[in-house]
C-alpha cells in the first residue's frame, strides 16, 4: 500500500463532528504527498492498476461508441440506479451515526463517522483531480473523451465522483465489518454504482476504474488511521 495507507492508527480520543475538518485536512495531506512516498513492494498492486488504466484509456471510445448503448431511457434508468446506490451507501452510515450517538454504541457512532470523514476526504481530492484534467463527458465529442478541454469545466469526467465516494463508503464499512457478508453486500452496491455510471453514458470505463480505486485507497486510510474502539 502506499505510505499513505500504513499510518498508526490513532487511539488519543474518540473522534467528534467538531474534530472532522481536522482529520479531513490532515488526509489530505497525506493523500497528496503519497505518490512521492510509494516503494518497490507497492509495485503489486501499481503495475496490474497501471496496466489496467492503460487498457481502459486505449478502449474508452470504442467501448463508449460500440459497446455501451445510447438509448435514452435505458441510459437514465442506470443513472437513476447509480444514484440509489450511492445513496444507500451515505444513508446507512448516517443512520448508524445516529443510532451509536444517542443509542450509547460508540463503534457504530465512529463508523458513520468515519464513512463521512472518507467521503470528504473522497470529494476533495476527486474535485482537484477534474479541475486539473478537465475530461470531456461520454456524451459530449463523440465520445472521444479528451482532457483539458474547456467545455469540461466543473463537470469534467474524470474521475467519476459517484464511484470515488462509493468506494470509500464500502472500504471503510467492509474494514469495521469485516465478515463475508457485510464485504460482498457493500462492494456488491459499490459496482454496481461504477457499472451503472459507465451505462448511464456519464462515464468512461478508466473515470471508474480509477475512481473505484482511489475510493477504496482512501476508505481503507481513514479506517486504519482513526480506530479507537473495538466492536463487540
Amino acid at each position: 500500500m502506499p505510505a499513505y495507507q500504513s499510518a498508526a492508527p490513532d487511539t488519543s480520543a474518540h473522534d467528534t463532528i467538531a474534530q472532522l475538518p481536522i482529520h479531513v485536512l490532515r488526509d489530505e495531506e497525506a493523500i497528496l504527498v503519497s505518490p512521492l512516498k510509494l516503494r518497490t513492494h507497492d509495485l503489486k498492486w501499481l503495475l496490474p492498476l497501471a496496466g489496467a488504466t492503460s487498457i481502459a484509456f486505449a478502449t474508452d471510445h470504442y467501448t463508449m461508441n460500440t459497446v455501451i448503448t445510447k438509448d435514452g431511457p435505458w441510459n437514465q434508468a442506470n443513472i437513476n440506479t447509480s444514484n440509489v446506490l450511492i445513496g444507500g451507501l451515505a444513508g446507512v452510515p448516517l443512520g448508524m451515526y445516529l443510532y451509536g450517538r444517542f443509542g450509547g454504541h460508540e463503534y457504530e457512532r465512529e463508523t458513520g463517522m468515519q464513512v463521512a470523514e472518507a467521503g470528504a476526504d473522497a470529494v476533495i481530492t476527486e474535485q482537484i483531480i477534474k479541475l486539473v484534467t478537465w475530461r470531456e463527458r461520454p456524451y459530449q465529442d463523440n465520445s472521444r473523451g479528451l482532457f483539458y478541454q474547456g467545455s469540461a469545466g466543473f463537470n469534467s469526467s474524470f474521475p467519476s465522483s459517484h464511484s470515488v465516494v462509493a468506494w470509500s463508503a464500502a472500504s471503510v464499512l467492509a474494514a469495521r465489518y469485516p465478515s463475508k457478508w457485510m464485504k460482498i453486500g457493500v462492494y456488491t452496491a459499490a459496482t454496481g454504482v461504477s457499472l451503472t455510471r459507465v451505462l448511464g453514458q456519464q462515464h468512461f470505463p478508466s473515470d471508474v476504474l480509477l475512481g473505484s480505486a482511489s475510493g477504496w485507497l482512501i476508505g481503507h486510510y481513514v479506517a486504519r488511521t482513526h480506530r479507537h474502539s473495538d466492536h463487540n
